[in-house]
């Protein structure tokens, strides 16, 4: 009795471990099903703010004013710009023949031009562009005692303690006035420096005469100095048949050595939103978008109320929780796009006679951009939570989960080494080779070479002697051995765990197992009928073979004591060595383990009856 109940409590164990697993599969699914609908909006939300049109509007800008060469001298161009009169040359020449489109190609006037240029004819210049410059102070250095009597003005790098703010030259328009800032764009970061806003500020014409005058005055008045670190040129242009606006900002810094470094920005964005039925449809996809990103912060607040402390110690739980964070700062920042395009944009466009400072719209727009970017990134790594699809995926998550403190070990190794000779390379190149001219600069340089991408004859050219054993021995030292060494680490981990595998030391929830078990159970429902038909089969065989055991002159106790070895036999075979479970752990019970030992007893009982057997054939095959 007492072993009757013990049987009765392990079966109704096993029943609930059943309903349990049932369970945890219906409530995976459901939350797979629905995180693959979230994933497939977000990607139709992210790829409706693309498009491909950006990248040629801003080729085609980029190409005529930074490639476009100065009359006379087909080497100077934005680009190439290294002294003032390659600058004024660049302004009076290109930058004018850029902005000013007055005609068709054969002379006819297409349209009225007190509305405004079209570049290309079809890129209609907003408002007027602007010319901006930033100066430092003189004095802001300190000149060295003995060459004092050579030079006794200094002027230092650019900061915004050091920036001059006092008015010079004609002292009669802005462009001569030190100006305040009245935006909110944000500041400047070029190669030299960070620049704010505000300068020394004028505006162009909407005649291409005029402006080649003030250019032309600005350069006889000397409106560059030695003071000058920075002049920015902004204009905006829109075109309307791809409804984008491209934002335009070319960047000339003035460093304290002397010589000119050019930089630009060229941002193609979508600020007029929903026109297009397509428009609507991205609208629904961010309504849709909104209402996930409450229902999946529902289902985090209630498990961390559920959890406490223990949700936190799971690395896919705070993975869910920097999602949330990333569609709350995305969501955020769309709203306050919006909302400034909506009181800004009207008031941008009237302006016509003044610059419109279309910058802090696109710098907000590519933040937006560059957050829903990261968003997208950090939700498809978490596909890898339901990995245990098969046995497979589930083998690589495990590899990387437990060789992950060898891995860190092996980096804080791998950077000592690496940071060692990234400043190595910084202090013996760096003054003459490009690729070392900053410390930044020599750890993305060592992992091009690691990637085999280095310009060795620069290294070599700059010490002779060092080059080349810096190089020979960062290659044998990181490449030869540190990367080898986190190779054999995946490689011994990965061993390990196929090892594990093997014998059957797997996770407790594979999903496609489950999945899979799951689907058989539903067929098997439909095969009912044809399994007991074959078990009828079965018995009647069963039937006939004692009927010709019989007939051969086996007694009746051999036979049946055959037909019960052949009964446990089917048993224990379909209980663990059926295919469709056989990577389940399932609990022995005492009653299955006596009739695991009854079976082990008669097999035994079986072996030695043949072995006699055997016995008495050899010795009557050794008589003869």
């Amino acid at each position: 009795m007492a072993e009757a109940s013990r049987w009765h409590r392990g079966g109704a164990s096993k029943h609930k471990l059943h309903y349990r697993k049932e369970v945890e599969i219906t409530t995976t699914l459901q939350e797979l099903l629905l995180y693959f609908i979230f994933l497939i909006n977000l990607c139709i939300l992210t790829f409706g703010m693309v498009n491909p049109h950006m990248y040629y509007l801003n080729k085609v800008m980029s190409s005529l004013f930074l490639d476009t060469s100065v009359p006379g001298e087909e080497r100077t161009n934005f680009k190439s710009i290294r002294s003032i009169t390659d600058f004024w040359k660049f302004m009076e020449g290109p930058l004018l023949e850029g902005l000013y489109w007055d005609s068709w190609y054969n002379n006819q006037q297409l349209y009225n031009l007190k509305n405004s240029s079209r570049i290309y004819y079809e890129n209609i210049l907003l408002g007027v562009p602007r010319v901006r410059q930033l100066k430092v102070r003189n004095n802001t250095c300190k000149v060295y005692s003995s060459f004092q009597s050579l030079m006794s003005e200094c002027y230092g790098k650019y900061t915004s303690a050091n920036e001059d703010l006092s008015n010079f030259g004609l002292q009669i328009n802005t462009e001569w006035r030190y100006s305040t800032s009245n935006t909110n764009s944000p500041w400047h970061w070029g190669f030299l420096g960070v620049y704010r806003n505000g300068g020394y500020i004028f505006t162009l014409s909407k005649s291409k005469s005029e402006t080649k005058n003030k250019f032309i005055d600005l350069r006889l008045n000397s409106w560059i100095t030695r003071g000058t670190r920075v002049i920015f040129i902004d204009f905006s242009l829109y075109n309307a048949n791809v409804n984008l606006f491209c934002i335009i900002r070319l960047v000339a810094e003035f460093p304290a050595t002397g010589g000119i470094l050019t930089s630009w920005q060229f941002y193609s964005v979508k600020l007029l939103r929903y026109v297009s039925y397509y428009d609507y449809f991205i609208a629904s996809c961010e309504i849709t978008f909104c209402i996930f990103l409450f229902v999946f912060t529902t289902q985090e607040v209630k498990k961390i109320k559920e959890f406490k402390s223990a949700y936190f110690k799971s690395i896919w739980n705070w993975l869910e929780l920097l999602l949330l964070l990333l569609c709350f700062v995305a969501v955020s920042f769309n709203t306050y796009c919006n909302v400034q395009i909506f009181l800004l944009l009207g008031e941008l466009l009237e302006s016509t006679e003044q610059y419109s400072d279309f910058y802090f719209l696109a710098c907000w727009h590519i933040y937006y951009n560059n957050i829903i970017a990261i968003t997208i990134f950090f939700a498809w790594i978490k596909i890898f939570k339901f990995i245990s699809f098969n046995k497979t995926m589930s083998q690589l998550s495990s590899t990387l989960s437990r060789c992950i403190k060898d891995i860190v070990g092996f980096a804080i190794m791998f950077f000592i080494i690496f940071f060692a000779y990234a400043q190595l390379g910084f202090l013996i190149f760096g003054s003459q080779v490009d690729d070392f001219s900053t410390f930044q600069n020599s750890i993305f340089a060592q992992f091009r070479i690691v990637l085999g991408d280095f310009n060795f004859a620069g290294i070599q050219q700059a010490n002779p002697i060092l080059g080349p054993i810096y190089f020979i021995t960062f290659i044998f030292f990181v490449f030869f051995v540190l990367l080898n060494m986190f190779l054999a680490i995946i490689n011994d981990t990965y061993s390990e765990v196929k090892a594990d595998y093997s014998i059957g030391r797997r996770p407790d929830f594979e999903l496609g197992k489950m999945i899979k078990q799951s689907y058989k159970n539903v067929l098997e429902k439909f095969r009912l009928k044809k399994a007991r038909k074959d078990e009828d089969k079965k018995t009647k065989d069963s039937g006939d073979l004692a009927e010709q055991a019989r007939r051969e002159g086996f007694d009746e106790n051999e036979i049946q004591k055959a037909e019960q070895m052949k009964k446990w036999k089917e048993r224990l075979e379909k209980k663990y060595y059926s295919t469709e479970i056989q990577d389940d752990y399932q609990p022995v019970t005492q009653e299955e383990f006596r009739e695991l030992f009854l079976y082990a007893v008669e097999l035994e009982k079986e072996l030695h009856y043949i072995n006699l057997k055997l016995n008495q054939v050899m010795r009557k095959v050794s008589a003869l």
